[in-house]
């Protein structure tokens, strides 16, 4: 009993033996997203959108100021993030609209320091009077995605993406590029009132 004991133990070391360890391949998290769905979004506002249903938590607040002003905030829960929009009334004023696109500018200038990369993507649709700018920003900044939105004469509004946690690219990539989609739909969809 011994003997077979033994012998059974040696074979099974020799049959273990037979192949050296080779590293699993890295893993990669895969999230997907609910297809989305849009909806007209007003709330007795200068200015319609549609906005994502995903979207489950809006906010809206007047903003005392010289000029007609408001701030939206489209909360996505289940993403940990946030589209922060801001609306100002031209009042048909050339210096407003050129201080209105100066702190526009400035707000995405001032991520160069953390980001890797701002790209800008021209927007225009001469039919609805809509004329901004895309910025996608790469890297460890604190907001991935940045836009205004003019008719040039009465409405400026601008918006800035933001998420719930500390600025890693890597991890928040697939949500942040989710979202430039839903504000690239709201650059799309708003209409002046």
């Amino acid at each position: 009993m011994k003997n077979s004991i033994l012998l059974f133990g040696i074979f099974f070391i020799y049959l273990s033996c037979g192949q050296d360890p080779v590293p699993k391949p890295q893993a990669y998290l895969r999230l997907e997203f609910p297809e989305p769905t849009y909806q007209e979004f007003h709330k007795n506002l200068p200015f319609t959108i549609e906005k994502n249903k995903l979207a489950s938590h809006v906010e809206t607040k007047s903003i005392s100021g010289p000029t007609e002003s408001y701030g939206v905030t489209l909360q996505y829960p289940s993403l940990r993030g946030s589209i922060y929009l801001t609306y100002k009334s031209i009042d048909n004023n050339p210096d407003n609209l050129m201080a209105f696109l100066r702190d526009a500018q400035k707000f995405t200038q001032e991520h160069t320091r953390k980001a890797d990369e701002i790209i800008e993507q021209p927007y225009e649709n001469k039919a609805r009077k809509v004329y901004g700018m895309l910025y996608e920003v790469g890297g460890n900044a604190a907001s991935q995605s940045q836009f205004y939105v003019t008719d040039s004469t009465n409405h400026f509004l601008t918006g800035s993406l933001y998420f719930y946690a500390k600025p890693n690219y890597d991890s928040i990539y697939p949500a942040a590029k989710y979202l430039e989609k839903d504000i690239k739909h709201i650059m799309e969809t708003v209409s002046w009132k």
